[in-house]
């Protein structure tokens, strides 16, 4: 984990105070949020201002906590700058995704940093694969099996949406952070080339849940 670099630092400080704002400005949140209806209208820039904004105190905790845990990992291997590219590149991702599987639902809203976050930390599962992760804090288990079942868990709820989580936004930014990292880190094909491949299978089972209508 290691000391907290700048660059992560300064992602936390603008989640904190843009979320800060938005709990105490209901204007503000409603004017920067992601919304299908406003996006449509012109409000593009919600693509990108939504992932700086949170529900509540818990919902940016656990954000800002996952981006702790694992952005010093991408950091160390790969530098500042393709950290940053490879965070806001999973934000806008995952918003796309989202607006792509919500864009007739007009009623539809979100908020989160989960995408970037999302990216960071299946970024973190390439590059070091062998890592582990406590499930729960508590239950050690390897960074690849939960990168896996997770992004399945995500396609299961993006099929059901029986919840209101946004798991479109979540697998939208697992695969920013996976394909960016693949272009700065490109030594992961030949050092962690099983990864790269068990990784993509979730990816080529939402594709052709896509083409063929089920989801």
């Amino acid at each position: 984990m290691g000391e907290l670099s700048l660059v992560t630092l300064i992602i936390i400080a603008l989640n904190a105070v843009i979320s800060f704002k938005g709990f105490s400005d209901q204007s503000f949140f409603n004017k920067y949020r992601f919304n299908i209806a406003d996006i449509k209208q012109g409000r593009k820039y919600q693509i990108f201002t939504s992932g700086f904004l949170h529900v509540d105190t818990a919902h940016l905790f656990v954000n800002m906590l996952t981006l702790y845990f694992f952005a010093n990992v991408v950091i160390y291997l790969m530098g500042s700058v393709a950290f940053l590219i490879i965070y806001l590149g999973s934000l806008i991702l995952g918003n796309l995704v989202s607006y792509f599987f919500h864009k007739d639902d007009y009623n539809y809203t979100a908020v989160g940093a989960s995408g970037a976050v999302m990216g960071i930390l299946y970024s973190a599962i390439l590059l070091q694969p062998d890592m582990t992760l406590g499930l729960f804090f508590v239950i050690p288990i390897p960074a690849y099996v939960f990168g896996i079942g997770y992004l399945l868990y995500t396609i299961y709820g993006m099929k059901q949406r029986r919840d209101n989580i946004g798991h479109d936004a979540h697998f939208g930014g697992a695969v920013g952070g996976y394909l960016l990292t693949m272009v700065f880190a490109p030594w992961v094909f030949e050092s962690h080339l099983l990864m790269v491949v068990l990784l993509a299978i979730p990816i080529v089972i939402l594709f052709l849940l896509q083409r063929t209508g089920y989801i």
